[in-house]
């Protein structure tokens, strides 16, 4: 009796292995983060608030996330360690309770032209499988169903090192699925040769018409005026047929040009080389302008855009090839899967059910397989990384979000939020950086950073539970029951822009106006078609007057920033050279002033291979990038570093006025402090931004643009409920200033705010593609008829 009395009190002491409950966080410094300490519970749904720049991402990403993976990395072994990124430890004192960190962000997919939502998940790989044991014909194994993989083969003699060595005859053969003509692409780049040359001109007349290919004395040009293959004195139009092939497709060869050995290869593979394999984005201008003119992309004739060979599409499960499968939307895609029943595939069949089911369960249904995955919104594109995740068996894991309902209609949130809720019922951490009070609401545990941005951010002002943050009295706490009112009066349409017979993806013959000279926002779930009408069909419509401020990631290397991506440091620059009689490259710090122990960049990178890589401060600059002698020149008393840590708030006065009067910048940074970024400094590497402040500063460098059309992409993403109210004034003024504005939308305080809103739906995919409701915000909410009317009245009270 005595014994079984002990062994239950035994029991209900709680195990020391329970009382591990809690992640801990003490002194942490990433960023602007000021010595942050916090106690986050472990298998809860904690959610962090503040600011666009108050900290969020840089207390859950990089202390947190980036903490936890760089003690799993460092379980492998240093060979493995070797191929993987290396990561610096945080700057933290105290990190404790971590568990296993899977990070969910928006990172755009890459671009790869190969890349399909097929490829990024397992379906593909499970589809080829599929194809290659039920198809029919049988055509080979699985790689004979890629379009990455090509056919290959070969034949000749090998060498058999054994005993007596001898040769022996030998095939080799690969059956592959790509095309041919299009190397899997599904696209083919047509140049238009008049945009390369003047054909009624020889090459000494300067016949070519390729930006920098001008001038006579030019290496490139030389080359082919000496090459010995053309005449350079006869004019291209006259050239025989060998001499246009040689001119035109010429092998790589060496020749002699002014006793300098140069390598000659014809025009095409030279520019096909040369600019058609670079990134577009990464462009200047005018070379991005030059690429779209010369170079035209159509459909592959061969494949008809599926990508894949002739035999890959011959081959069918019943009247199915794997073209027709990777085209179908998803959820028609599982359907079909539904349908099949082989006892040899039964597993694969089941995992390829799970998969495609968990498409549609996220909201992904109205994709197809072989969508290019550098088409995907960020928002798209972090819900088809949280696929793999929803089905998973791990448990105590800390699953990290950003913003997981950017994209999303807020018919659509509630299906996100069960998603999140599921993942913490399983047994797991779920860390949310979020701004929608939809998801702050399920939260079990708040944690809201601010009180400002940048360096007036960085702290910790509540801790606690969504009642708690509602009363405390923070930024976010008075904003959380924000709702804009509709308006009592609307703006009239000064003209329409008229598009028709819209069919681009699922429009189906779409016809409508959009107004101009007044706020349109055009919303719909996600899906319905709003960037395929307005993206697809806008430009075309407004002609070369259209400004597009879209979600696409900004290129820079952490040696651009703010100053160098608005253009702003060119009338710095000028303005410093100016004041001192010396030369503008001074003032550069990727120029004629860098600092050359550290070439501009301020800090020592040292390489320990596998080792986190070590970031130290330049001895001889002290982190300033600059040489000592440039810091001696003077503008209005500050030198050109210290003018570089300024905030954007701070050099708005101090160009303003007095010696170091600028108007040229002033008007720059009055952009820049009009979207909201008066806080950012000048210097800070574009690669420290978040996604919302990398949008508002392109929207910032695109305001000083003649158009007259603003067509804006989801322009909250990434916006705290206090800055939302910021940018409608900041739209206002875009429109009261005489220009139309367009934005794709999906918060309710921006369509309460519009002149008029057009409604694409109902549903997504083939399902949507049509225009459910075009008016006034106040005749949707009146009306009713739309998912979207339905939420807008709830958010209004109506």
């Amino acid at each position: 009796m005595s014994s079984a009395r002990r062994t239950d009190q035994q029991s209900a002491v709680p195990h020391v292995a329970d009382s591990h409950d809690l992640i801990r966080v003490h002194g942490a410094r990433e960023n602007n983060l000021r010595d942050v300490s916090i106690e986050i519970p472990k298998r809860r749904l904690t959610v962090f608030t503040g600011v666009s720049g108050s900290g969020k991402s840089s207390l859950v990403f990089n202390t947190i996330a980036a903490e936890s993976q760089r003690l799993i990395n460092e379980t492998y072994s240093a060979f493995v360690q070797g191929f993987m990124p290396t990561l610096a430890r945080p700057e933290v004192d105290v990190l404790d309770g971590l568990t296993t960190a899977i990070i969910v962000d928006q990172q755009r997919m890459g671009a790869d032209p190969r890349s399909t939502v097929g490829t990024a998940t397992d379906a593909n790989a499970m589809l080829r499988i599929l194809f290659s044991r039920l198809g029919d014909p049988h055509i080979g194994p699985p790689s004979a169903y890629s379009f990455n993989t090509a056919s290959v083969r070969a034949s000749g003699a090998i060498t058999v090192e054994r005993g007596n060595k001898k040769a022996v005859k030998a095939t080799y053969e690969r059956t592959g699925g790509m095309c041919n003509r299009c190397e899997g692409r599904g696209k083919v780049s047509d140049i238009d040769l008049s945009q390369l040359y003047d054909d009624s001109k020889s090459l000494s007349e300067g016949a070519f018409t390729i930006p920098g290919w001008k001038s006579d004395s030019q290496w490139t040009v030389q080359v082919y005026a000496q090459s010995g293959f053309v005449d350079p004195d006869k004019p291209i139009r006259e050239y025989t047929e060998k001499e246009l092939r040689d001119f035109l497709y010429g092998e790589p060869v060496k020749v002699k040009v002014g006793g300098v050995n140069l390598t000659y290869e014809g025009l095409i593979p030279k520019i096909q080389k040369s600019f058609l394999s670079k990134d577009k984005e990464a462009m200047q201008p005018h070379i991005r302008a030059f690429v779209e003119r010369a170079v035209t992309f159509t459909t592959c004739p061969e494949c008809d855009g599926t990508r894949l060979s002739e035999g890959a599409r011959s081959s069918r499960i019943g009247k199915i090839s794997i073209a027709d499968a990777c085209a179908m939307e998803i959820r028609d895609l599982a359907d079909w899967v539904r349908t099949l029943d082989d006892p040899s595939v039964a597993p694969l069949l089941t995992a390829l059910r799970d998969t495609l089911d968990s498409f549609v369960e996220i909201g992904l249904g109205y994709l197809s397989l072989d969508r290019p995955a550098g088409t995907l919104s960020g928002g798209e594109a972090q819900r088809v990384k949280m696929i793999r995740h929803l089905g998973s068996s791990l448990t105590d894991t800390t699953y990290v979000f950003d913003e997981p309902t950017v994209g999303l209609h807020p018919h659509d949130i509630q299906r996100m939020n069960d998603l999140l809720l599921r993942l913490r019922d399983k047994g797991n951490t779920v860390l949310v950086v979020e701004h929608k009070p939809e998801t702050i609401a399920i939260a079990d545990h708040v944690v809201d950073l601010g009180p400002g941005a940048g360096t007036a951010g960085g702290t910790v002002c509540f801790e606690g539970t969504v009642e708690g943050l509602r009363a405390s009295g923070t930024v976010t706490g008075r904003h959380l029951d924000d709702r804009a009112s509709l308006k009592e009066t609307v703006r009239k349409p000064t003209g329409v822009l008229e598009i028709r017979d819209a069919t681009t993806h699922n429009l189906q013959g779409v016809d409508v106006d959009v107004p101009l000279g007044v706020l349109c926002v055009v919303t719909g779930v996600a899906g319905s078609g709003k960037s395929s009408l307005i993206h697809g069909s806008v430009p075309a419509g407004a002609g070369a007057d259209v400004v597009s401020v879209d979600q696409s990631p900004i290129k820079g290397s952490r040696r651009s920033n703010p100053a160098t991506y608005t253009g702003l440091l060119d009338p710095i620059r000028k303005a410093f050279a100016k004041a001192n009689g010396v030369k503008p490259a001074l003032f550069s710090a990727n120029s004629e002033g860098a600092c050359p122990t550290c070439n501009g960049a301020g800090v020592i990178y040292t390489d320990l291979a596998m080792m986190a890589g070590v970031a130290t401060p330049c001895e001889d600059c002290e982190g300033k990038r600059f040489q000592a002698s440039v810091l001696e020149y003077r503008l209005g008393g500050r030198d050109i570093s210290e003018v570089l840590a300024m905030s954007v708030a701070q050099a708005e006065e101090f160009f303003g006025a007095g010696e170091a009067r600028t108007p040229a910048a002033h008007k720059i940074l009055d952009r820049l402090a009009d979207v909201g970024l008066g806080y950012l400094t000048l210097g800070q590497p574009l690669t420290t931004l978040s996604g919302g402040e990398r949008q508002r500063l392109k929207l910032a460098t695109h305001m000083g643009d003649k158009g007259g059309v603003y067509v804006l992409d989801e322009p909250t993403t990434g916006l705290h409920l206090a800055d939302v109210e910021q940018l409608l004034g900041l739209l206002d003024r875009l429109v009261d200033a005489g220009k139309s504005v367009i934005v794709i939308e999906h918060h309710q305080a921006v369509m309460a705010h519009a002149d008029w809103i057009i409604d694409l739906g109902p549903g997504a995919g083939h399902d949507g593609g049509r225009i459910v409701f075009e008016g006034t915000p106040a005749d949707l909410v009146a009306d009713r008829s739309t998912l979207t009317g339905e939420h807008l009245a709830a958010y209004v009270g109506a």
